[in-house]
């Protein structure tokens, strides 16, 4: 689809659409409509979902399986995209999953299986999806760009995906280390509260809408990702060339207030 803005031209690999109130569908569709072109992923029978989803796009993209736990999925998608466009512009991350006994107040109780789990493909992966990304992004002098969730305090019922999110920021400081010096930037965007699949499966998550609508100063929409998906991409672009390891939260400024 051509088009005329901040991406104009770009290359981008988006993961972590399921639907179309995922954040990652909203940035794609945003990326389509300054002029990048996209390619998504999918995984397990999930990508079932991804495919559907795909084809609301203003320009249905092609959908690759890349399940973050097989290195070998990883390896075909950076081999295809190799093939396809010889340089990676942007790579979004917006992939986590954890399973139920890590979530809900049962921190104390779940097995170390369930959080390796958790932190394989909720933080681990942000280095194993990029590690072999890296040439094609050098090339690109491209950006890494994540979805986190507030990790510098712990949250009711959020247990160890908040511990995957500790994590999964200290990796992208890493990864902006390794990586800088071959001119590639690894930020994150610390988002508020959407009401996405992914946000549905934590028990309790109304505790979290209720709190960002009585606390955020610029106030708090959980239904509207645009707020979000306008950070993401403008961390994709170039407008933010010099910078890296970087958290900027698109939360309504909740993250600043005291009480």
């Amino acid at each position: 689809m051509a088009g005329s803005g901040i991406v104009e031209g770009k290359k981008f690999l988006i993961t972590g659409v399921l639907t179309d109130a995922s954040l990652a569908f909203n940035v794609a569709r945003l990326a389509q409509e300054h002029g990048a072109e996209v390619v998504l992923t999918g995984a397990g029978r999930g990508i079932r979902l991804t495919e559907r989803a795909a084809r609301r796009l203003p320009d249905p993209p092609d959908v690759l399986p890349c399940d973050v736990t097989l290195p070998d999925e990883i390896e075909a998608v950076r081999a295809d995209l190799e093939q396809r466009w010889g340089r990676l512009d942007g790579l979004l991350h917006a992939i986590g999953f954890a399973p139920a006994s890590c979530l809900g107040g049962n921190f104390l109780h779940a097995p170390w299986e369930d959080v390796a789990t958790a932190l394989n493909i909720s933080a681990y992966s942000l280095a194993s999806l990029t590690s072999p990304m890296a040439p094609l992004l050098a090339e690109a002098k491209g950006a890494v760009v994540g979805l986190t969730f507030d990790a510098s305090v712990a949250w009711p019922v959020y247990d160890w995906m908040g511990v995957a999110k500790a994590a999964f920021e200290s990796a992208a400081r890493y990864l902006a280390k390794s990586l800088g010096p071959q001119g590639i930037r690894v930020n994150l965007i610390s988002a508020g509260p959407i009401r996405t699949m992914a946000a549905k499966s934590i028990p309790g998550f109304a505790e979290f809408e209720d709190a960002w609508t009585e606390r955020a100063p610029l106030g708090w929409d959980i239904t509207d990702s645009e707020a979000v998906a306008r950070s993401t991409l403008a961390l994709m672009s170039d407008w933010f060339g010099g910078t890296t390891g970087e958290i900027v939260h698109v939360d309504g400024g909740y993250h600043a207030m005291g009480a």
